[in-house]
């Protein structure tokens, strides 16, 4: 079982490349990784950690993540919001600080998710079409 994972994360990678347009070579560049253990990654031959992926991730401008599940060391997991999406695609952060934001963002949505805060502004978010909107000026309601 673990050989055929070993495969697949290679098989991965080789994929996520040939979309990139990039050589082995290249990859190692960026990288930091040798041209020939790329290739024994790629062929399946050997198998990477969790810092040569994310090594590798970097290189090929994709999330860590990513390889991490392809290659079975983290589980999947829901698709990302739009939040966390943005987060994770952010260049100008480092991984650490991508990390910390995403844990507060996580803890704000279970923290939401217990008390109900949120529950009626899923079913409802803002007036319907067909009533008017209320504004309030000057201590007066109007509508408009």
């Amino acid at each position: 079982m673990a050989s055929s994972k070993v495969g697949s994360i290679g098989e991965y990678i080789r994929e996520q490349r040939t979309r990139a347009k990039i050589s082995l070579r290249q990859l190692a560049d960026v990288s930091g990784i040798s041209n020939p253990y790329l290739s024994q990654i790629e062929r399946g031959l050997r198998k990477p950690s969790a810092e040569i992926l994310q090594q590798i991730a970097k290189g090929l401008r994709i999330s860590a993540e990513a390889l991490y599940v392809q290659a079975g060391i983290l589980e999947d997991r829901e698709a990302d919001t739009d939040v966390q999406a943005a987060v994770r695609a952010d260049l100008l952060l480092t991984e650490r600080q991508k990390q910390v934001l995403l844990d507060i963002y996580a803890s704000f949505l279970k923290e939401n998710e217990a008390t109900g805060v949120f529950d009626d502004v899923r079913d409802d978010t803002g007036p319907d079409d067909d009533e008017p909107a209320v504004h309030e000026q000057n201590g007066k309601e109007e509508v408009g």
